[in-house]
């Protein structure tokens, strides 16, 4: 399916901004597209300050819950931090657990199995930690829809402090009007939550577990600013987690991010060794596709508990020995979600399913801890919302990945019944279903969709057009400023017309690495365009447009040159010590 290209507008006075603040048209265009214009916004992003982060206490039950925290101390009261198995929860999990500790507090922590216990609160769990003698919970990164467990645990007399950053769940009325629900903790602390006066809402649990250690340390008279060492941590989390890398987000990732590559953690810098990270400038990239999936690895395969060991850890054999473990189970988790994913395509090409606009793909093969990110990928290659769903225990389990334009939560709503349970967010939820009822979810699911074909074809925005000549190392240098990108700040991606490509390789062990090289206009010089997964494309692009005489000849380089239009992002390759720049094609097609 080819993708539509589209030209982001803003709106905005470019030149003006450019003078005005110093700054580039091309990074003032990046910016505008942003939404960031003014001249105060464009420095605090550039160069987020943790000065500049906001007061903790302003967050709805936040001196509430820290005051029930720092009193629990004082007494010496047993407490337990309630994570979650992933990423986000893994980080949440060690700025509360190492918070406390660092205030005397007498403290464990709990991070349920994915598979036996599942998301969130888990109402055994909680009674087991009762009988443990546990008389305080703390959440971090759930909590917000434990609505049952979190009764239980008051009827057994204990004290629930809930820190999250979820959406708050709801119910609709017999008017149908929405209700939201509050579970009965003694704190709930939740930015999302009505009536919060904390202006940014979209923290990820890490952030909001940094807060409340900010908060307690202040309680307890400590210097606040020992609280920053946890942003590395949080910063983790925020990546990983895919919250918009906008506001306090940036600020905790940018400065997080200059941190983790002068980590003192013992663990994390055994981690960044076994990946063969050491060495490197660690950014978002590196974070969210190398040193997360390893964290996460833990909660799918075994138990998250491993990678909290490993943060936690002291000793460098031990964790050498923790961290060879991680990414090996990553390199399984790869291999599974490889294996997953061809036998959920093998599925949709071989029945009616491709002709839906939302995919449900039952393959009870895929462990249920990948259905997720077998979702994901079959979302990314036919753009459409999809569920997997496997056999578990006792019931089916399954996950989906959503499209701009279609609230997964939302619509998942509407089949209910269908359903023994289910939570999630607009681009990403999780259900529990009888395997009787899933033909009639998927039926249900696309009855309803009110998606069009203009919908689901896939879209490319560029920032700007920006001719091959014009790209610098001066401007990479400019563009490395807006790092880390991510969520809500996406790698800037340019576009030009009518390019003279002149020679064309294909490289790899498939041979589908395309390599060009492109003519710079009134210039003998070139410069090398790459497209890691466009060698395919482009010699059925050729053959279809030449014929087989004329286009295997281009294919071969027997031809002068041909014209072509490119989306894509500069980069610098350092090749022998020598640096040159490149573009690195994100979509491309011949000149009309």
């Amino acid at each position: 399916m080819n993708a539509k290209w589209m030209l982001r507008r803003c709106g905005k006075n470019i030149k003006a901004i450019s003078r005005r603040t110093g700054i580039s048209e091309t990074m003032a265009q990046i910016l505008a597209n942003r939404g960031i214009t003014g001249a105060d916004d464009i420095e605090n992003f550039i160069n987020p300050s943790l000065n500049k982060l906001i007061d903790p206490a302003i967050m709805k039950d936040m001196k509430k819950g820290t005051e029930i925290i720092y009193r629990a101390i004082e007494k010496n009261k047993s407490i337990a931090v309630y994570g979650d198995y992933d990423v986000d929860g893994v980080v949440s999990t060690y700025i509360l657990y190492s918070g406390l500790l660092r205030c005397g507090a007498r403290v464990k922590y709990h991070i349920p199995d994915r598979v036996k216990e599942g998301y969130g609160m888990n109402i055994h769990s909680v009674e087991q930690l009762k009988s443990e003698g546990i008389e305080v919970i703390i959440t971090c990164d759930n909590g917000i829809s434990a609505l049952d467990q979190i009764k239980r645990a008051k009827e057994l007399g204990m004290t629930v402090v809930v820190t999250d950053h979820h959406d708050i769940p709801f119910d609709y009325s017999d008017e149908g009007i929405r209700k939201f629900l509050i579970p009965s903790a003694d704190a709930v602390i939740d930015p999302k939550q009505k009536g919060c006066p904390y202006p940014f809402k979209q923290l990820c649990g890490a952030g909001v577990a940094f807060k409340f250690i900010q908060m307690l340390y202040r309680r307890f008279g400590m210097r606040e600013e020992e609280a920053f060492g946890f942003i590395e941590y949080a910063a983790i989390g925020t990546i990983c987690d895919v919250v918009d890398l906008l506001g306090e987000n940036r600020s905790i990732a940018k400065n997080g991010l200059r941190m983790l590559n002068n980590t003192k953690n013992i663990g994390m810098r055994a981690l960044i060794y076994e990946t063969s990270l050491n060495g490197k400038i660690i950014n978002s990239y590196h974070v969210g596709f190398i040193i997360g999936p390893c964290i996460n690895a833990t909660g799918r395969l075994d138990s998250a508990s491993v990678a909290l060991e490993l943060l936690l850890c002291r000793n460098s054999a031990r964790a050498r020995e923790l961290a060879r473990k991680l990414h090996e189970l990553n390199l399984k988790r790869q291999q599974m979600t490889n294996e997953g994913l061809d036998k959920a395509i093998e599925k949709v090409e071989n029945s009616d399913l491709k002709k839906d606009k939302v995919l449900v793909v039952r393959e009870d093969d895929i462990h249920e801890s990948i259905a997720g990110i077998v979702a994901g990928r079959l979302k990314e290659r036919y753009n459409v919302p999809s569920i997997v769903i496997t056999k578990s225990a006792d019931q089916s389990k399954g996950s989906g990945r959503s499209i701009e334009g279609y609230n997964m939560f939302e619509e998942l709503l509407k089949c209910k019944k269908l359903m023994n349970n289910f939570g999630g967010h607009p681009l990403a939820a999780g259900l529990s279903i009888d395997t009787e009822n899933i033909d009639n979810l998927r039926k249900k699911l696309n009855e309803n969709c009110k998606l069009t074909d203009d919908d689901i074809v896939p879209r490319i925005r560029i920032d700007k057009r920006l001719p091959l000549e014009d790209i610098s190392f001066g401007m990479l240098r400019d563009m490395g400023k807006l790092q880390p990108f991510g969520k809500g700040n996406p790698a800037p991606i340019f576009g030009e017309k009518n390019i003279e490509v002149f020679r064309v390789y294909f490289l790899g062990k498939d041979k589908n690495v395309l390599k060009l090289f492109c003519r710079l206009k009134s210039s003998l010089k070139k410069i090398d365009a790459l497209d890691f997964n466009g060698g395919k494309k482009f010699r059925e692009l050729i053959l279809r447009t030449y014929g087989d005489r004329k286009g295997n000849e281009i294919l071969n380089n027997n031809f002068h040159s041909i014209r072509m239009d490119f989306i894509f992002s500069p980069s610098i390759n350092e090749f022998n010590g020598n640096k040159s720049i490149q573009i690195i094609v994100k979509d491309f097609r011949l000149t009309s």
